[in-house]
């Protein structure tokens, strides 16, 4: 069970980098302006939400190693889903921009998260969106139903990507940042991003566990949500 729900999560994370990262590269080559940030904030918050509706009660729809080890950091899941789903959530997002270099093989970067910014307010940045994404995850899984959770879990993420993209690309994802990085061979920022993510991920779940008192004493053999 656990490889099928590893392959759901490969599957999952595939589908948002390339209709993300897609969406990068068609905003570009249609040239839409000052309407640009706003359309990939949407394909990305979009493909989360879908994913999450699709496999969501199957997988947990993670998608994102940081909140796979997020979770993991929760008791939420047990230590055995954790290097699967890491594994083919980076398989996901590394074919999802080989397609992309397919069909677009003259793209530089294939939509990946790079920055001008100096290093400190790249991390900086990047764990606060994903320290915030961590915590409203952790908060929206706890209702009952899969709409609400999908809804707001692909709105914070749509919300990020629309105001935070210009400025760092607005990863919150390490597999959304390996993809591009590996296939275009722009490697140089990659670090940062990781550590920022997963380090802005486990910091929101301990956050959260002390003020709500979240998570068991025993990881549970079920994935959330």
């Amino acid at each position: 069970m656990v490889f099928k729900r590893a392959v759901a999560e490969g599957i999952g994370t595939y589908i948002l980098v390339f209709i993300g990262t897609g969406a990068i590269l068609f905003c570009e080559a249609m040239e839409f302006g000052g309407l640009t940030d706003v359309v990939i904030g949407l394909a990305f918050g979009a493909a989360v939400t879908l994913v999450i509706l699709a496999i969501g009660k199957f997988s947990g729809a993670h998608i994102n190693p940081a909140v796979t080890l997020g979770f993991w950091s929760d008791k939420q899941i047990s230590g055995y889903h954790v290097l699967p789903y890491i594994i083919s959530q980076c398989i996901g997002a590394i074919a999802a921009s080989l397609t992309l270099a397919l069909l677009d093989g003259d793209h530089s970067s294939y939509g990946g998260t790079t920055s001008s910014l100096e290093v400190w307010q790249i991390f900086t940045i990047e764990f606060i969106i994903t320290a915030i994404l961590m915590f409203v995850i952790l908060r929206v899984t706890k209702l009952q139903g899969i709409l609400i959770p999908a809804v707001t879990i692909g709105g914070i993420v749509a919300i990020h990507a629309s105001v935070i993209g210009p400025y760092t690309g607005a990863s919150m994802n390490p597999a959304r940042s390996l993809g591009p990085a590996l296939v275009s061979g722009q490697m140089e920022q990659l670090g940062i991003y990781v550590l920022a993510t997963v380090l802005g991920s486990l910091s929101a779940t301990a956050l959260h566990r002390i003020i709500f008192k979240a998570g068991t004493t025993e990881p549970a053999d079920e994935p959330a949500p």
